[in-house]
C-alpha cells in the first residue's frame, strides 16, 4: 500500500474560494484521525520561464496514511461521512491511491460501502 492517498473534492457550481473553504474543512477533519499527514497537494512544477512559487491544487489534499489498512479505511470512512453532510448540494471526492481511484457521489449508502470495502480490501496487504 503506498503511503499518500490524494483526494479531490468538487461541487457543482463551486468556485476556487468555495473549492478552498470545503477542502479547509475536510483537512480539519481528516487531521482528528490517527494519519501521519495531512497536507495541500502541491499544483506541480510551474510552468517554463515563470517564477517559481509553491502552488496548491484547489480542492484537493495530500492524506499520508503510513501502511495501516484500518487507517485506510478510517481516512475513506471519514470522507464518506463528510460527503454525506453536504447542503443538498451535489458533491464528489475522488480518493486515488497508487493507481487504483474511488470515486464517490451521489451512490446509495449501502452502494458506496460496498465500494469502499473493495478499495480498503485492495489495499489490505
Amino acid at each position: 500500500m503506498s503511503d499518500g492517498m490524494r483526494v479531490f473534492l468538487s461541487e457543482d457550481g463551486a468556485d476556487a474560494e468555495r473549492l478552498g473553504t470545503l477542502t479547509g474543512q475536510l483537512r480539519s477533519e481528516l487531521r482528528q484521525l490517527d494519519i501521519d499527514d495531512v497536507r495541500a497537494l502541491p499544483a506541480g512544477p510551474p510552468p517554463p520561464g515563470s517564477r517559481a512559487f509553491a502552488t496548491e491544487t484547489v480542492g484537493a489534499i495530500l492524506v499520508l496514511i503510513g501502511q495501516n489498512p484500518d487507517v485506510l479505511r478510517s481516512v475513506v470512512e471519514a470522507v464518506r461521512g463528510w460527503l454525506g453532510r453536504s447542503d443538498g448540494t451535489k458533491r464528489t471526492v475522488r480518493l486515488e491511491l497508487g493507481d487504483d481511484v474511488l470515486e464517490l457521489s451521489e451512490a446509495t449508502a449501502d452502494d458506496q460501502r460496498r465500494l469502499i470495502d473493495l478499495f480498503v480490501s485492495r489495499h489490505g496487504t
